[in-house]
């Protein structure tokens, strides 16, 4: 307990030094229905459902929908009930300035999501501070860049949850080929019933199954349906574990029979990825990669229709980028989980897509899932 409770009070102190740079004396995140944030849970241990308040003197107050929960999960120095304040974040806001001794005329952040309305309510309450809310440069900015490296705790559960990953990759193709899989539904429930089975809290977001008559679609809409899986054609499955909120991800082609110009699409998809993998390593523009990635893909008269990989972690989506566009700013940093999804569809032909999670090493690029082209 002490070594997960000195690995939440890093976390909170890098924040902490932030807001000393930035004049800020009291820093809200919020994570609830409709306005959901997992810097909360990063900072704090807390699931889900809470306001979490940072004051710059290095205390924390958590103020939870579930008490008994924020008891188990909770690194924080004080919680106090959200219906002790109504759930209401303005009132919790300025309870929490009260009891974190606040000094009037102080600097605090609310997320920079709020709306106009919820922030001119802030603004009315809180007379005595000044308010601040900034949707570039502030603290949710600050702290995507902190989460796109990883701390030691976080590469020991995502190598756990890739773990989990390639057994149940392993076991799917298991049961492709012995033909107990014959619908989306089949792939999309196994998934679901064995990452329960070993200890997740789910899937890191919802299944994607596509059999040869939906592969054509980047992410299939319905995500999943009864229509036949791996048969004669090319078959996309696109999911994830989460795992102490970690959530993997990884997409999988499923092949059988195919004539020659999906032959070339396989070919030309691992051609990609593996190009991209080559190209991991510290220091490098995330930018630099995509952008290799689609001048491959060019050459042979082909366009990717979507980015090439991003970051996983407590969001299936997160920094970094790994686009091809002028505003990437991003460079890879030793302890960054991204993904490479090189793919390409076709409304005749159907689709593929090849994706790996990769923990960028001082080294280069380590490949933590084991996704790969089955042919059946």
């Amino acid at each position: 307990m002490i070594q997960k409770q000195n690995i939440y009070k890093s976390r909170q102190g890098q924040v902490y030094d932030w807001m000393a740079r930035e004049g800020i004396s009291l820093l809200l995140i919020e994570d609830t229905e409709g306005r959901r944030d997992s810097n909360l849970r990063w900072l704090s241990g807390m699931p889900a459902d809470a306001l979490l308040f940072l004051s710059v003197e290095r205390k924390t107050l958590l103020v939870p929908w579930d008490i008994n929960l924020a008891k188990l999960y909770g690194q924080v120095d004080h919680i106090r009930a959200y219906a002790e304040f109504d759930r209401l974040p303005v009132k919790a806001c300025i309870k929490a300035a009260a009891l974190l001794k606040i000094p009037h005329g102080s600097r605090i952040e609310i997320p920079g999501g709020t709306s106009y309305p919820r922030f001119l309510r802030f603004i009315e309450a809180l007379t005595d501070f000044d308010i601040i809310c900034r949707d570039e440069g502030g603290a949710g900015t600050v702290l995507e860049q902190l989460r796109a490296v990883k701390d030691v705790e976080e590469i020991r559960i995502y190598r756990r949850a890739a773990e989990i990953t390639n057994e149940i990759i392993d076991l799917l193709e298991k049961q492709l080929r012995a033909g107990k899989i014959k619908t989306e539904y089949d792939a999309a429930q196994l998934i679901q019933g064995e990452c329960r089975k070993r200890g997740c809290e789910g899937t890191g977001f919802e299944t994607l199954a596509a059999g040869p008559v939906r592969s054509m679609m980047i992410h299939s809409f319905p995500s999943y349906t009864a229509s036949p899986f791996g048969t004669p054609g090319l078959s996309i499955l696109d999911f994830g574990v989460k795992y102490r909120g970690y959530t993997t991800d990884v997409t999988l082609t499923a092949v059988m029979e195919p004539v020659k110009a999906q032959e070339r699409l396989i070919a030309l998809t691992e051609k990609a990825y593996k190009l991209a993998l080559g190209m991991v390593r510290p220091w490098t523009a995330a930018a630099d990669i995509a952008a290799a990635v689609d001048a491959f893909f060019a050459k042979s008269g082909k366009a990717m229709p979507h980015a090439l990989g991003h970051g996983v972690g407590l969001d299936s989506h997160e920094g970094p980028a790994l686009r091809n566009r002028e505003d990437n700013n991003w460079i890879l940093q030793p302890g960054m989980v991204i993904t490479l999804e090189p793919g390409l569809y076709d409304p005749r032909l159907g689709g593929c897509r090849l994706e790996n999670d990769v923990l960028v090493t001082e080294e280069g690029g380590e490949t933590l899932t084991a996704s790969r082209i089955i042919r059946l």
